[in-house]
């Protein structure tokens, strides 16, 4: 197989991982939203209904605390996003520092109180930062291909 398919097959992978990271900062950013607007109890009963086993006690702090994290996540998330999905050389280092501090928070949070959802997240930002690697690299040499 043609190197140049190789990098074909890898940049479709980088966007596949790029726009569930960014669906994941959507749903960060509903659910982040949704916190700071509803009282706890339509939250609790949200929360068990839909996990039954997750987060089932949601405090007023707990609460203003996870809208914050959601939106702030969301945010900079859809910014990595758009900004990687239109190649700014800038964001791939910090999509990279960005997800893998992600990842440490979510190794930490699943050592506190484990969660197969904060495996999943985890596995995924460690496959979007390797693609997203390998993405600077190819956009890395495009640019300076041009230049010559």
């Amino acid at each position: 197989m043609p190197p140049s398919a190789n990098r074909s097959k890898l940049h479709v992978a980088f966007e596949i991982g790029v726009i569930l990271k960014g669906l994941n900062g959507l749903l960060e950013l509903i659910g982040g939203t949704l916190l700071l607007l509803f009282p706890p109890s339509v939250i609790q009963r949200l929360v068990v209904d839909l996990t039954h086993n997750e987060l089932t006690r949601v405090s007023v702090g707990a609460k203003a605390f996870a809208g914050i994290y959601l939106l702030s996540h969301g945010v900079i998330k859809a910014v990595l996003v758009y900004a990687l999905l239109t190649d700014k050389l800038w964001a791939f280092p910090s999509a990279i520092g960005v997800f893998s501090a992600f990842g440490i928070y979510q190794i930490y949070r699943y050592f506190v109180a484990p969660s197969g959802w904060l495996i999943a997240l985890t596995v995924l930002d460690v496959i979007v930062i390797v693609l997203t690697w390998a993405e600077w690299q190819r956009v890395k040499q495009e640019r300076s291909s041009e230049r010559a």
